[in-house]
């Protein structure tokens, strides 16, 4: 057993060359690898060396800095050099390195950032594992947004990658710190907040100083490779999002058999500000997706599955689950699961259970007053369905579905009636 657990200590060897330069057509685009010198977690000699290892520990791999080129194709141009993100952390960016670290770690962050530069009005807080959040909120401090994020599925959130868009605060900090971690970045660090956080002594904290600036990202494209199994590469562009605020929405409408079905319920304010809210985290799930917000925070999310229904049934699943173990938490400072244990061998009041799974069931998870929010249209009426019988009162998606009028007389009929928005646009992302 010592010897699996060293596997995930190991520093991969790195052979990818110092420059990577690319070429499309006439115009070229040159990389410069991404080193550190970082404290060997043994002798605490400094070592210089890049990412830790890729995806799993048997895997070499590398970071690189876009340093020089200006691509445009069609029309479209794309990112420049100068503006780099997790591809230009310096060492004086990487506060403390902790286990030294590896491609996961820097995927979550980049796409903490994806999703936070939607969210730069106000104090947010992303949680993120597997290159998806955990929990995503605003608050009214720091601190408020981070708890929020954090309770939204505490569960998940354990060794997870937390992005904040405000400097770290004292407060957040002490509560991020008795957490369990694995990267902690921030655009600043308030004065003591540090040794809170390096108590943890694995735990990476990474400043990103353009976390101010994220906001000019959003119309910035960058070139995706995917690559094939057969050593092919698939090249597209990146996505924009067109959502900007509730004028972007489009009243939801659709013809069928000659006959015009209109949404009859409009949204309220508060409705629109979870949409647009929704919305924006959306772009950093994974395809299919159906998720459920309210009140500036993620309630359940449903990731990566293969039929719209399912996935809207999951992330109920996963709003009631998250829901009883907030209580729980909140209550008698263990998880759910835990003190479901403690019942099964006696050492807990089985009625106590019994009250949180009451309260669980009456609240529907949280679920009632929410926004429902899916990635790609429903081809058929039964995900709406799905979110309007646990008290969803509106629903995104991109529309454009045969049935789209399904799922119109399916919220007109609802009681109390729920409201329904199209975005024009898919936020698929594989």
């Amino acid at each position: 057993m010592s010897d699996i657990k060293k596997i995930y200590r190991t520093i991969m060897a790195d052979h990818f060359p110092n420059e990577m330069i690319i070429k499309f057509g006439d115009q070229t685009l040159i990389y410069r690898k991404r080193t550190w010198k970082i404290p060997d977690e043994k002798t605490g000699e400094l070592i210089e060396k890049g990412l830790r290892y890729g995806e799993n520990p048997e895997q070499e791999a590398a970071l690189y800095e876009l340093v020089n080129g200006n691509l445009i194709l069609g029309g479209c141009q794309f990112i420049q050099p100068g503006n780099g993100l997790v591809s230009s952390i310096s060492e004086e960016d990487m506060i403390q390195a902790g286990k030294h670290p590896g491609k996961t770690n820097l995927t979550d962050l980049d796409n903490g950032l994806n999703i936070m530069k939607f969210l730069t009005e106000r104090p947010a807080a992303v949680i993120l594992k597997h290159n998806n959040p955990c929990g995503a909120a605003h608050g009214i401090t720091l601190a408020d947004a981070y708890d929020k994020a954090n309770m939204a599925d505490r569960i998940a959130a354990f060794g997870g990658c937390l992005v904040v868009n405000r400097p770290m605060d004292r407060d957040t900090a002490e509560m991020a710190g008795r957490n369990y971690l694995e990267v902690v970045a921030a655009p600043e660090f308030d004065e003591g907040t540090i040794p809170v956080l390096a108590k943890r002594k694995n735990l990476r904290i990474i400043r990103v100083s353009k976390i101010d600036q994220l906001q000019k990202y959003r119309n910035m494209r960058f070139v995706d490779f995917k690559s094939l199994t057969d050593g092919g590469i698939i090249v597209q562009q990146s996505p924009v999002n067109k959502m900007r605020s509730r004028d972007d929405f489009l009243p939801a409408k659709a013809t069928y058999q000659g006959k015009e079905y209109v949404i009859e319920r409009q949204p309220t304010d508060k409705e629109y500000d979870d949409m647009l809210f929704g919305w924006n985290v959306e772009q950093g799930i994974t395809s299919n997706s159906v998720i459920y917000v309210k009140d500036g925070i993620t309630v359940g999310i449903g990731t990566g599955e293969q039929d719209r229904v399912g996935v809207a049934e999951i992330a109920v699943f996963k709003a009631y689950t998250k829901h009883a173990d907030a209580l729980c938490f909140r209550k008698y400072g263990i998880p759910y699961k835990t003190f479901d244990l403690d019942v099964q061998n006696g050492k807990r009041n089985r009625l106590d259970l019994i009250k949180i799974d009451v309260d669980t069931k009456e609240h529907k998870g949280g679920l009632i007053g929410s926004v429902m929010v899916s990635d790609a249209f429903f081809p058929f009426r039964d995900g709406v369905d799905v979110g309007i019988k646990e008290g969803v009162t509106a629903i995104v998606n991109p529309g454009g579905s045969e049935r789209d009028f399904e799922s119109i007389i399916a919220c007109n009929e609802a009681n109390p009636k729920v409201t329904m928005v199209f975005t024009g646009q898919r936020a698929f992302k594989h």
